[in-house]
């Protein structure tokens, strides 16, 4: 059984607790107790979250965990005590993994412990942490990213990503993904994916607007043209046209191709399939095309976005069970 513990300190996000459920549900599919969760604080005792709602907690003893997990806190400039912070010191060599969830790389950070590695946290407060501690090479847009034996999340819920990839090291892609079905989550996303989503990101307005980038979505492998998309949005071509600009700001051709290099992109990360069959799957016909669109948008063609993921989720060895 493997053995981990949750760290909490005063203010700490609720959410945190969902991605300490992923290893629950682990349990549950697999039949038997694969993780034993604990929850930990500097004293011990009931530990108040931001909502004001308490989580009884054990106090700190030697950190001889298999895994260590420290909560995120909304205020990322909180005063860390010289316990906290020795206790994280203290972590790695009794530990296999240790990890952030949210804005806990700030604590990971502050103990040193980000030094010279690869991390990453929520988008909002990215620049922030690289500001602050100049020596960690900070990715922005990465759900996850595993360097060594540190594993460090986006927001709160990519915390799930990071434990559902933990559950996939131990004990094999099966359980990770009987977990994520039982979670109802559509799929377990790779560290690698961004954090962004090109529709959240033109926030359409209108049903039918939404309706038309619905569409194309599910239809990316089509032309595409105008006339379609207005037709999906039950507007004639120049009402569509100009009702999109309006409230996405952009053209449709460019809204299609953030929309393509989106799925491309997961497709890359998340999948063997060769760049051929994603620039089809995405509509880019051809591979010189999709190629010339990614370097425009991530400053690297697909075959490097898709060695950068498997770095981001290379690092440690599976143990035997």
């Amino acid at each position: 059984m493997i053995e981990v513990a949750l760290v909490v300190s005063p203010g700490f996000q609720m959410m945190i607790l969902a991605a300490m459920t992923a290893f629950e549900v682990a349990n549950i599919a697999s039949g038997e107790s694969v993780y034993n969760i604990r929850v930990l604080s500097e004293h011990g005792g009931p530990v108040r979250s931001s909502l004001g709602w308490p989580l009884e907690t054990e106090a700190f003893s030697e950190p001889l965990f298999d895994t260590l997990a420290i909560g995120g806190l909304i205020d990322v400039n909180p005063p860390l005590s010289d316990g906290l912070l020795n206790f994280i010191r203290g972590s790695l060599p009794g530990c296999r993994r240790v990890a952030s969830i949210c804005t806990g790389a700030f604590m990971l950070a502050e103990a040193g412990l980000l030094d010279g590695r690869r991390a990453t946290t929520h988008w909002l407060y990215a620049r922030d942490l690289r500001d602050r501690y100049p020596k960690i090479r900070v990715e922005e847009d990465r759900i996850f990213i595993i360097d060594g034996p540190v594993w460090t999340s986006a927001g709160m819920s990519a915390g799930l990503d990071l434990v559902l990839g933990m559950i996939e090291k131990d004990y094999g892609a099966k359980l990770a993904r009987l977990t994520a079905k039982s979670l109802v989550l559509y799929h377990r996303r790779g560290g690698g994916q961004s954090q962004h989503s090109a529709l959240l990101e033109m926030e359409p307005k209108s049903d039918r607007i939404q309706t038309a980038l619905a569409y194309a979505r599910s239809n990316l492998r089509s032309t595409l043209t105008v006339e379609q998309l207005a037709e999906a949005a039950r507007l004639s071509p120049r009402q569509f046209g100009r009702a999109f600009r309006t409230e996405t700001g952009q053209s449709p051709a460019k809204a299609i191709e953030q929309l393509r290099l989106e799925a491309a992109r997961v497709m890359m990360e998340d999948s063997s399939h060769p760049v051929e069959v994603v620039a089809v799957e995405s509509g880019f016909v051809d591979t010189e095309r999709m190629r010339r669109a990614f370097v425009r948008a991530f400053g690297h063609p697909p075959q490097a976005v898709r060695r950068n993921a498997r770095d981001g989720s290379n690092g440690e060895d599976t143990p035997e069970h």
